[in-house]
């Protein structure tokens, strides 16, 4: 469908996402399972989120972090699987201009807040293992605070200048965007017009919000790895270790898919090759994450059975 602004131009009113499968079959196999991964991610982020509030052992800065992270994750997930859940089972598969305009902006600015975010998550890691006398000192409420929403302020800013640049170019047609959802890359992709000025803007972009902060966290972790060495214990080295772990984890998970997304040029796009590497920095991500934390977590653990009234964990 296209709507005419002028008499020389028009451009697109809404978009088609074709999703996974024509296949109406398969398509219900994959609701099914996405159905349950989606849940599955909101209510484990959201028992993470729950335990962390109810139980005050758990008010410390790591995990105030985890706390955010949970809620940054079902985000992610709930501004992306609803609709892809009901275009599964829907015979339309349309979504306006300005939803598609809504999801792009809010997936963008959750994502780049995620990006950010880990390296205030690895700040927290360094401090801890290498500074533990001053750790809350160093890591007051009040800093706490700061880096949360200075992280989500950035995120938001970035993620509007980049759905600005992209929504604002001329769609003539077609409108058929190969993708389960409203991913900048894909939509550009559309475009009546040269986009080559905007993928450099994306790409400083990214510089700026994926490869300066995926430094930072390398180099907290080279910081914390000098540290550990020095630990003469075996037992402190192994506790020092498995604190960073799970982190170490979820940024693999995150930042190896959305690089290879967002730092490549247009014209190696590739629809169904990216189409489900998104799958491993939207869903996954969101899924696996509760059980990194709670699996190698202890005080998750005990935070869990407490407020179950099973008592303490008994290891």
């Amino acid at each position: 469908m296209w709507t005419p602004p002028g008499q020389n131009q028009s451009w697109v009113s809404e978009f088609i996402l074709l999703g996974f499968s024509g296949d109406p079959t398969f398509n219900r196999i994959l609701f099914i399972s996405f159905l349950l991964l989606y849940l599955s991610s909101v209510l484990g982020n959201g028992l993470i989120i729950a335990l962390i509030c109810l139980d005050i052992q758990l008010h410390t800065p790591m995990y105030f972090f985890l706390c955010i992270l949970s809620l940054l994750d079902m985000g992610c997930v709930t501004t992306t699987m609803p609709q892809m859940l009901v275009h599964l089972l829907a015979r339309s598969q349309t979504i306006s201009f300005a939803s598609c305009w809504l999801q792009m902006y809010v997936f963008g600015a959750l994502g780049l807040t995620e990006c950010i975010f880990f390296v205030v998550m690895a700040y927290d890691r360094y401090v801890a293992i290498c500074h533990p006398l001053h750790y809350t000192v160093i890591l007051s409420w009040g800093l706490c605070i700061r880096l949360a929403a200075g992280t989500w302020a950035c995120g938001f800013f970035f993620s509007l200048i980049h759905t600005f640049l992209t929504m604002r170019l001329p769609y003539c047609g077609p409108n058929v965007v190969n993708h389960y959802f409203c991913e900048g890359p894909s939509v550009r992709s559309l475009a009546c017009m040269d986009t080559h000025l905007i993928e450099m803007v994306d790409l400083v972009i990214s510089v700026f919000m994926v490869v300066a902060p995926l430094s930072l966290i390398l180099a907290s972790y080279i910081r914390i790895g000098q540290t550990i060495i020095k630990i003469k214990s075996t037992q402190g080295r192994c506790k020092a270790f498995s604190t960073c772990a799970s982190h170490v984890t979820v940024v693999t998970l995150f930042y190896a898919p959305a690089t290879y997304i967002y730092m490549k040029p247009n014209s190696s796009y590739s629809p169904e090759q990216d189409k489900q590497i998104s799958l491993f920095y939207n869903v996954f991500p969101a899924f696996l994450n509760p059980v990194v934390y709670s699996l190698r977590n202890k005080d998750i653990k005990g935070a869990f059975l407490k407020v179950m009234g099973w008592g303490r964990v008994p290891w």
